[in-house]
């Protein structure tokens, strides 16, 4: 999609399916382009730094390549009692993650940066790291070995997706921002979107 006259280009830094459908949702024209980063955590980085500094290097990759634009970066981790979970990326290891969840609880953090490339922006770059606690349900290894065999969730932190059949193995969320969870918290980047003059509504 190209964008308005009136508003500056809009690009989204990510590969995710989930979160273009989810900035699709504001009606306001983007454009989609992968940053290519390295996303491996630095020794002894807080997952709190580690999600903000990709989603701060995702926006940053896409602005080398698109000035004068606005450039969502954004990244999530998930942590059980402050430990980073990673995507499991195998059957075996998804179910080792959601054998040591079931009836606890974790804490996603879903970092957003907005950078905005036009000269005279201010502020340049915008930040912010949205918390969604999520409980799961305490299940026995055979309907969590069931739900990976369906729905093979191996590309998600957490091994579940929420938008999906994952909702099934959860018990509770938690968040001032209900998309969040799903890759992209929309309340927090309209936000970041008017301080940056985007219109949401015109006549």
């Amino acid at each position: 999609m190209s964008s308005s006259p009136a508003q500056p280009r809009l690009i989204l830094g990510s590969s995710s399916i989930y979160r273009k459908e989810l900035l699709s949702r504001l009606r306001i024209p983007f454009d989609v382009m992968v940053p290519n980063i390295d996303e491996t955590p630095r020794p002894e980085e807080t997952p709190e730094a580690t999600v903000m500094r990709l989603a701060q290097e995702k926006a940053a990759a896409i602005a080398n390549r698109a000035p004068q634009s606005l450039i969502i970066g954004s990244d999530q981790v998930a942590t059980l009692d402050g430990a980073q979970i990673g995507k499991p990326g195998t059957h075996d290891k998804a179910l080792q993650q959601l054998q040591k969840m079931r009836g606890r609880k974790v804490i996603f953090h879903t970092a957003l940066c907005l950078f905005d490339g036009r000269s005279a922006a201010s502020p340049r770059i915008q930040f912010e790291n949205v918390q969604t606690s999520v409980t799961f349900r305490d299940l026995p290894d055979h309907e969590l070995d069931a739900y990976l065999r369906i729905e093979q969730p191996y590309d998600c932190a957490g091994s579940a997706k929420n938008e999906g059949l994952g909702i099934a193995i959860i018990e509770k969320i938690e968040s001032t921002d209900p998309t969040a969870l799903t890759g992209l918290p929309l309340i927090a980047l309209t936000s970041m979107l008017r301080r940056a003059h985007v219109t949401f509504f015109t006549e």
